[in-house]
């Protein structure tokens, strides 16, 4: 495989896993966290795949600032196959990624997808060829401060999860001696379900009210989450996910764990006046409701609301 320009991996990184060409498409919260972690650990060569060109990336963890260099790519045609990619655009802009997947992705790239939703390799399909999606669970909160600019919050517990196989396995490796933890499950889609519960509420109820984790601590509002959350589980459970008799309950309890400062994609979408990821959250919950004949009226109007917001974004942008 090609390696990228870069630094030279250190002596430890080389007898270890190996250095690996890490492409991360996506320099917002999450992609932004992911490579500038990357960055740091210094074993890999990463470049970044943006609209804006970038020299350095700053990420903030524990109450430090990191100043990292980081390479950048503007154009698609300018890329070449990785081992890796990273895609960590929202959802709904996996295919404007298309030509960046198209030029990075060879028979042997793996795609780690970390992105909101449960189907994560139906989405990218189209544009990968021979290469191997990766669906990844990402629970760290990774805010964007500024373009060169990122936050990481650890939530509790992995930052990531993937499936407990080969590939899975890789993408654990690929993250070790970093700040991101990786965590294996033999119960990926229940897991999967699980965090779609929590956006399920948090996005929709941030985006809304225009407010951080605080807002979950409101009586009223916690009443609505737990009843979109019963809605939620109910969908869930037909999809197959394996879920406890009190998921809602525990689902709402953890949602107050979350720091009351830490904000959700669509609160900070909602505020910069971008479209939301309302269809991979939301949507999906409605769209299996239907299949399933499951009553979702709830998530059904969240779901009005959230589009009548998105659709606003994007007729203003």
């Amino acid at each position: 495989m090609q390696r990228l320009d870069g630094p030279e991996p250190s002596p430890a990184a080389e007898a270890s896993a190996g250095p690996q060409a890490v492409a991360v498409v996506g320099l917002g919260g999450i992609g932004g966290v992911a490579a500038g972690c990357l960055a740091e650990a210094g074993i890999h060569r990463i470049v970044g795949c943006a609209r804006r060109p970038l020299e350095r990336l700053t990420l903030e963890r524990d109450e430090t600032a990191l100043d990292l260099p980081l390479r950048t790519l503007t154009d698609p045609g300018e890329a070449e196959p990785v081992d890796w990619v990273l895609l960590a655009t929202k959802a709904q802009d996996t295919a404007a990624a298309g030509p960046w997947l198209e030029r990075l992705c060879g028979p042997s790239t793996r795609v780690a997808v970390l992105q909101n939703g449960v189907d994560h390799a139906r989405r990218v399909a189209p544009f990968i060829g021979e290469a191997r999606a990766v669906p990844v669970i990402v629970y760290y909160n990774g805010e964007r401060i500024a373009p060169d600019r990122v936050r990481l919050r650890h939530i509790g517990g992995d930052d990531m999860i993937v499936a407990d196989e080969p590939d899975g396995r890789a993408f654990a490796a690929l993250f070790a001696g970093t700040s991101l933890a990786v965590g294996l499950s033999a119960d990926l889609l229940t897991l999967m379900w699980r965090k779609l519960l929590i956006n399920a509420v948090a996005n929709p109820i941030g985006a809304l009210t225009r407010q951080r984790q605080v807002v979950m601590r409101r009586g009223d509002i916690r009443a609505l989450g737990l009843a979109v959350l019963e809605e939620a589980a109910a969908v869930a459970a037909a999809c197959g996910a394996r879920l406890e008799p009190d998921e809602p309950e525990r689902t709402l309890a953890r949602l107050l764990t979350f720091p009351e400062e830490a904000g959700t994609s669509m609160y900070f979408d909602t505020l910069a006046g971008r479209p939301l990821e309302f269809e991979a959250l939301t949507g999906a919950v409605v769209a299996a409701g239907e299949r399933h004949g499951i009553a979702t009226p709830l998530n059904r109007a969240l779901l009005a609301l959230l589009s009548a917001i998105s659709d606003a974004a994007r007729a203003a942008a």
